[in-house]
């Protein structure tokens, strides 16, 4: 599954030692890997990963130099070049364009997708930390990027997670079907898996009641967790379910979701397969997951 297992070791009780990670700036070994206002800096379809000794440039440009874990023996560091502009940035890294991470999947591996994600994540996260929410002071990194402390009231600011949750709601008898729904926005005949975010005071289960009854207003009862998905667009964290519908009643919201239907599995596999449709779901997120193995569960 697309960014989640990264191989990188991220040292956690490593990281908060200063003069340790500032030695590791001054490795040959290491490597970084720069972004510009959340995209990959990109050279022949493919995004760059610098060793130190070409990346003086972009270290020096950058507000944000994060620590992301060793790869074997080199550290990896993840540089953002933001405040300059586009063309700068691209010249910095000797790239030829900047691409989002999501528009790379096809051409890059789960493993890469999942270590650009963690980057994208990260600095993205630290950009927009700079003051502290709770009395406005500048808020300044440490531990290698993973934490950021009020310099006013001493404040500690850690990286933010935003839990959801999705869901794959069958129906129960002959023929098996399972919910998709289309939401706003979204082209005319693409369906997938309905999600949300948690919100305070709910356990993950609550959540998933309530969004499929506000989105689909559908009735749910046993719930199975199925898995989890690291999505830093810029910070959730998507948590799947299966769910098993009450009924077949449908009474849509035509605010999030504009249209909801069931399918049975003989009707998804030809979605999928229908070139003109596109699939229910995109390819790197846990939607896909669910549907496949519903799909391969009612085989």
């Amino acid at each position: 599954m697309y960014y989640s297992g990264l191989g990188l070791d991220r040292v956690g009780g490593r990281r908060t030692d200063s003069e340790w990670v500032a030695g590791l700036l001054t490795s040959p070994s290491t490597q970084v890997i720069p972004l510009w206002r959340d995209h990959c800096l990109v050279r022949d379809d493919r995004p760059i990963r610098l060793p130190l000794a070409e990346a003086r440039g972009i270290l020096d440009a950058a507000d944000d130099q994060v620590f992301l874990g060793l790869d074997g023996e080199a550290a990896v560091f993840a540089a953002d070049v933001s405040r300059v502009d586009r063309s700068n940035a691209v010249e910095l890294a000797t790239a030829d364009t900047v691409l989002e991470v999501r528009a790379m999947v096809p051409t890059i591996t789960p493993d890469e997708a999942g270590l650009l994600a963690y980057a994208r994540g990260i600095l993205h996260w630290n950009r927009n930390q700079r003051f502290c929410g709770a009395c406005g002071g500048p808020a300044v990194p440490s531990n290698g990027g993973h934490l950021r402390t009020c310099q006013d009231c001493g404040k500690l600011l850690f990286p933010r997670i935003e839990p959801a949750v999705i869901v794959l709601v069958e129906l129960p008898g002959t023929p098996r079907r399972c919910l998709l729904g289309r939401h706003a926005g979204s082209d005319p005949d693409r369906f997938s898996t309905l999600a949300g975010f948690v919100e305070i005071g709910e356990s993950l289960e609550d959540a998933v009641r309530r969004e499929v009854a506000e989105e689909a207003g559908v009735e749910v009862g046993t719930i199975t967790y199925q898995g989890s998905q690291s999505w830093p667009f810029p910070s959730g964290m998507m948590i799947g379910f299966r769910a098993e519908a009450v009924s077949d009643r449908i009474d849509v919201d035509n605010v999030e979701v504009v249209e909801a239907r069931w399918f049975t599995a003989a009707e998804l596999r030809s979605r999928i397969t229908d070139s003109a449709v596109g699939g229910p779901y995109r390819v790197d997120s846990i939607g896909k997951v669910l549907i496949d193995q519903w799909l391969a569960d009612v085989e």
